[in-house]
């Protein structure tokens, strides 16, 4: 029989053992393999899945037989829970330093304990547990996480490098993928800082695709950050001649590149966090006309009612922004009799690494801009 002992008892292959310390790898001869969801490396509390955990075994001295060890080289880190680490540092880079430091030594992973958000990173193969010798990797290629830092196990030996105008963070540590962990190798046809800065947000344009549909009209919140771009370049693709996409920024600072890329057919100033400022802005652009589509790109709190009001009932409003309060966002659209659907921003969601990578292959101007703006 092909198992893993738990206290002294042979299980089966995919036993979701229940905590890390009684989880005891085998070396008779038998498979030593943890639960495929990771939860063999919860330390507490018992019971709860690796993203849900308050404290995550980093111990990278051993590894499952189905699990991948990874050397890190960049983390990162999700915009939310940057904007939140720097403002609480007030912008000092070593201070930032600390505080990332602070989290994964006392969770075991990386994972903003105000805003519950993670990140991805990128490292190198250095060991592949010998269930997984199946995989199309080898030790030594260089993949791109594609599930959070909130439910992966890290171990941090030093940050060489803090890089605030990208959210990035460069270290020295290892990472465990486990066995339901989902990764992209890293093209050859573009730089690793530039498919990083893409595959980070790869859901949002993804699931752009997926909810866009030929003559929609469709609000962009957020659109001058990079998940904002990836989200209007592809909802224009999708909309086609009937429809029409509309880019909601904060300041005039991003108004150029979209327009030099042709990113939308209006772009609105308004602050998101002003529900009613997005709504009047809206009802301009569209002759007084409600979208169908609203995508919610934002980094900062408090832009629940500015993705729900200008949507129409029975519209899609898609929060792909960490910093959603859906109990707001659920109340909020109660509160005005707003019947919507509001889809949770799942960052994963089939193919979203290619089309998100394809985005920039096909058009040079977009690439261009993540090139001078995230390849640092």
């Amino acid at each position: 029989m092909q198992g893993s002992v738990y206290k002294g008892i042979t299980a089966p292959r995919y036993l979701c053992i229940r905590q890390a310390g009684n989880f005891i790898p085998y070396t008779g001869g038998l498979m030593a393999l943890g639960c495929k969801y990771g939860t063999h490396r919860v330390i507490e509390p018992v019971g709860a899945l690796p993203q849900t955990a308050q404290k995550l075994n980093n111990d990278m001295s051993t590894i499952w037989d189905n699990e991948i060890l990874l050397d890190v080289i960049a983390l990162n880190i999700d915009s939310a829970s940057f904007t939140q680490i720097e403002e609480e540092a007030h912008g000092d880079v070593d201070k930032i330093a600390a505080k990332i430091m602070e989290i994964v030594s006392t969770r075991g992973k990386q994972q903003n304990p105000v805003t519950g958000s993670g990140g991805m990173f990128i490292g190198k193969v250095a060991k592949i547990g010998s269930a997984l010798q199946n995989r199309d990797l080898k030790v030594g290629d260089k993949i791109a996480s594609l599930v959070s830092l909130s439910l992966t196990p890290l171990k941090i030996n030093k940050i060489l490098k803090v890089m605030p105008e990208v959210d990035r963070v460069l270290i020295d540590g290892q990472a465990i993928l486990f066995e339901s962990g989902i990764y992209a190798k890293l093209p050859d046809d573009m730089d690793e800082g530039l498919a990083l800065a893409a595959l980070d947000v790869a859901g949002a344009p993804a699931q752009t695709a997926k909810l866009v549909k030929p003559g929609d009209k469709v609000l962009i919140l957020g659109a001058g950050g990079k998940s904002g771009m990836l989200c209007c370049y592809e909802a224009m693709k999708r909309v086609g001649p009937t429809g029409r996409v509309i880019a909601n920024i904060h300041s005039e600072r991003s108004r150029k590149a979209l327009e030099d890329m042709h990113l939308a057919h209006d772009i609105v100033v308004a602050d998101a966090t002003k529900p009613l400022d997005v709504l009047n802005a809206t009802l301009k652009a569209t002759g007084g006309k409600e979208v169908d589509v609203v995508i919610n790109c934002v980094n900062i709190q408090g832009t629940e009612m500015a993705s729900i009001l200008p949507v129409r009932d029975d519209g899609i409003v898609y929060f792909f922004s960490m910093a959603t309060s859906f109990t707001r966002a659920a109340l909020g659209a109660e509160g005005i009799g707003k019947d919507c659907l509001m889809i949770i921003g799942n960052g994963y969601t089939k193919d979203h690494a290619e089309i998100t990578l394809w985005e920039l292959r096909e058009n040079p101007k977009l690439r261009k801009y993540f090139e001078e703006q995230y390849v640092k």
